[in-house]
């Protein structure tokens, strides 16, 4: 074993209990049964009828961050982005960070042809990409007070507050009926606000109100550092808990719970930094402690560094990622797995400037953890984590049947949720549909040949 590879011991060391685990709950959870039924136009069954079933997509959310839409310095790299995106996510981050989103008081940058700001492309134009792939946008953060504009900075609370309704407002306006998840609050636990409003003690409280108001049909997520969700003491006086326990006896309507997951370790710490992180006991206790609350959990922000482009650290880099898609995904309360930077060395923690990195051609000395941290290379080539999170997802968690109706026109199935193509044949006709199996209605589809 070289010593990189001494990361995944505990992985090893509880595999046989963690595997079982997850077998278990992927089938559990993750998959459902169906009954197809076909009939004549007369309602008669038609039996010996064949039916195939090609899974399309997943009813699980499995997405990254869009932030490097059309941002990338060459048409080539910009449509292989478009393209490998596409390929695989079916759920994307969008950036509604407030600084960048109005950087001029009254004049917001919504529309696909505003200004460009770096890492920020406007919603529309994120939006116009996702409708055109089918994949669902998230929303981040709507009350991220460490993004807040420079304008609020030196204003009074109150004014904050009005400021930030009329953010609301807008937002709500055009995005509440296309974006279904919206991130209220993001990283309360940090001292990075930039506002007066940011050390009231009803902050929180005050922001979910004012989403319940002005988003009354969306999901309400609120977001948490990678500390507070998966290393405290995992108990009920944790302090992510706490104040989300605490916020919700207040009346805040908190619908889903937000738990980032980056390791942004350097590499000669990865190992003593990670031993709760890549702790497969440990994170199931952390599931199952926040499923307490009877909310959805989200994995929202993943970052799995590699350290190089080296073929041993990219590979360790796949098996970290499998492991940990498999051990998430297998939760029962787990509806949604977003990995971050899609892309090596465009996000870096000390070092944001695009001409310096578009500059550095693989010069890892501006953040080994953000530079490596990505699913494809800085060249846009696939990464063996690429195709490990595409593997998973197009083979070993996919469904593909083919039925034949009994004499009362019935065929039962069972596959992953998700949406579902089926071609019907008789010796007469055949037809193309669509249908989804979900974990949250019946399942019965009723086909006329």
């Amino acid at each position: 074993m070289s010593d990189r590879r001494k990361v995944l011991d505990l992985f090893e060391e509880q595999n046989d209990t963690w595997r079982k685990r997850a077998a278990e709950g992927i089938e559990r959870y993750r998959k459902g049964d169906g009954v197809v039924t076909v009939v004549d136009e007369a309602g008669n069954p038609v039996s010996n009828a064949k039916i195939k079933l090609t899974q399309k997509t997943h009813e699980f959310r499995f997405g990254a961050n869009l932030f490097m839409l059309d941002e990338l310095e060459t048409d080539e790299k910009n449509e292989k982005y478009k393209k490998y995106f596409s390929d695989v996510f079916n759920m994307a981050t969008l950036p509604f960070y407030w600084d960048a989103l109005e950087p001029e008081r009254g004049n917001p940058r919504y529309a696909k042809d505003s200004p460009k700001v770096y890492r920020r492309p406007a919603p529309d134009l994120c939006i116009e990409f996702c409708e055109k792939h089918g994949i669902e946008p998230r929303e981040h953060a709507l009350a991220y007070d460490a993004f807040f504009p420079k304008w609020l900075y030196d204003v009074n609370v109150d004014e904050v507050k009005r400021e930030l309704e009329r953010r609301y407002a807008e937002i709500s306006e055009r995005y509440a009926d296309k974006i279904r998840t919206i991130e209220v609050t993001n990283e309360m636990e940090w001292d990075m606000g930039k506002t007066a409003f940011y050390d009231e003690s009803n902050y929180v409280e005050w922001c979910f109100k004012l989403a319940e108001k002005y988003f009354p049909q969306n999901q309400l997520c609120i977001n948490e550092h990678t500390g507070l969700s998966w290393k405290d003491k995992c108990r009920a006086t944790d302090k992510y808990y706490a104040y989300i326990e605490a916020n919700m006896l207040k009346g805040a309507r908190i619908d889903a719970i937000g738990m980032q997951y980056h390791l942004f370790n350097k590499a000669e710490l990865e190992y003593e930094k990670t031993r709760l992180t890549l702790n497969p006991e440990n994170l199931y206790k952390h599931m199952d402690l926040y499923s307490n609350f009877g909310k959805p959990l989200q994995v929202t922000e993943v970052t799995i560094p590699a350290y190089s482009w080296e073929a041993e650290d990219e590979e360790i880099q796949a098996e970290i990622v499998e492991n940990l898609y498999s051990i998430w995904f297998s939760h029962p309360n787990v509806e949604q797995i977003v990995y971050w930077n899609l892309v090596d060395g465009y996000a870096h923690l000390w070092d944001s400037d695009p001409e310096k990195i578009k500059a550095s051609q693989g010069d890892m000395t501006l953040g080994e953890n953000y530079y490596y941290g990505g699913l494809l290379r800085f060249d846009l080539s696939p990464k063996p984590a690429y195709f490990k999170i595409k593997e998973l997802l197009r083979k070993r968690w996919h469904t593909e049947a083919e039925l034949v109706t009994d004499k009362n026109g019935r065929a039962e199935f069972r596959g992953f949720y998700g949406d579902y193509s089926a071609v019907i044949s008789s010796s007469e006709e055949v037809i193309g549909t669509k249908i989804s199996l979900s974990k949250t209605s019946e399942n019965s589809f009723d086909i006329i040949l």
